[in-house]
C-alpha cells in the first residue's frame, strides 16, 4: 500500500480568515498575505526551500502559521479552509470500506476502484500477501484440479476466481464481484479539510482499534502532512475540536 499527499491548498485563505472577526482585515493586507504565500510555498502547497533573500517573508509566514494553529484548534472553521488532496494505492477492500465510513468528513469527495467496472483476480493488498492463501491457489499448489464446469441442480456452473458462476452469467460484472475477497487491493482519491482530518486521525491512528492496514494508511498520511508543514502535526490533530 502507498499513500500520496498530492496537494495542500487554502492556507492563504485560512490566514486571511484570522483577520476577519475583529475587523483588522484590509484588502491590502489580504493581497500581501497571498503574495507572501506565493513566495514561500511550492505549487503543491508544501513549504519551499528556505531562501535567505526571502527571510522576512519566511518569518512572517511562520508567525501566521503559529497563530493559525493556535486559534484554529478552537475556532475550527478557520482550518476548514485548508484542503488536502490524497491518493491511496492498494489498501484492501475491507479497509476501504472502513475509510468510506468517514465519507461525510470528506464532504463525499472520494472516488475508489469499482468492483463492478474493474476486474480483479487473486491479487490482494500487501498486508495480506503473507497471511492468507485463497482456496483456488492452495488447491493449485497442492496439485488438486477443479473442473472448469460442473452441474448444480441440473444447471451448469463455470469456474471463475474464487468459485463458480452460473452459465450465462460468467461475464456479468455484477455477478463476478460476488466472489471477490475483501483482501483485494483498492485505489482511491479523496479530499478533506484539516478540521475533518483531525477527526479521522483520532479514529484511525496507530493507537486506535482500526484494522492494522487502515492504521498504517492513516499514519502514512499524517507523516506526509507534517513533512509539508511541521505546524500541521499530530499534536494539532488531537487538539482540534470537531
Amino acid at each position: 500500500m502507498n499513500t500520496y499527499l498530492n496537494q495542500i491548498s487554502g492556507i492563504d485563505d485560512a490566514i486571511v480568515s484570522m483577520f476577519m472577526s475583529k475587523r483588522s482585515w484590509t484588502r491590502e493586507k489580504e493581497l500581501h498575505i497571498r503574495q507572501v504565500c506565493r513566495q514561500v510555498l511550492q505549487p503543491n502547497g508544501s513549504l519551499a526551500e528556505y531562501n535567505a533573500e526571502l527571510a522576512a517573508e519566511f518569518e512572517e509566514f511562520s508567525n501566521w502559521m503559529s497563530k493559525l494553529v493556535k486559534w484554529g484548534q478552537k475556532h475550527i472553521t478557520m482550518l476548514r479552509f485548508v484542503d488536502m488532496s490524497i491518493t491511496v494505492e492498494g489498501l484492501h477492500r475491507a479497509g476501504q470500506d472502513d475509510w468510506d465510513a468517514h465519507a461525510k468528513r470528506f464532504n463525499n469527495r472520494i472516488i475508489r476502484s469499482s468492483t463492478r467496472l474493474a476486474q480483479f483476480s487473486y491479487e490482494m493488498s500487501s498486508w495480506y500477501e503473507d497471511k492468507i492463501i485463497p482456496t483456488d491457489l492452495a488447491l493449485k499448489e497442492l496439485d488438486i484440479h477443479l473442473p472448469d464446469v460442473f452441474e448444480h441442480e441440473g444447471i451448469p456452473y463455470i469456474k471463475s476466481v474464487n468459485g463458480y458462476i452460473r452459465e450465462g452469467y460468467e461475464n456479468n460484472p455484477d455477478v463476478k464481484r460476488g466472489l471477490y475477497m475483501l483482501s483485494i487491493p483498492s485505489n482511491f482519491i479523496f479530499k478533506i479539510d484539516l478540521t475533518e482530518w483531525s477527526h479521522v486521525y483520532k479514529e484511525r491512528n496507530i493507537h486506535g482499534s482500526a484494522n492494522p492496514e487502515v492504521k498504517q494508511c492513516c499514519e502514512s498520511i499524517a507523516d506526509q502532512i507534517e513533512a509539508f508543514h511541521n505546524q500541521f502535526n499530530r499534536d494539532l490533530f488531537m487538539k482540534i475540536l470537531n
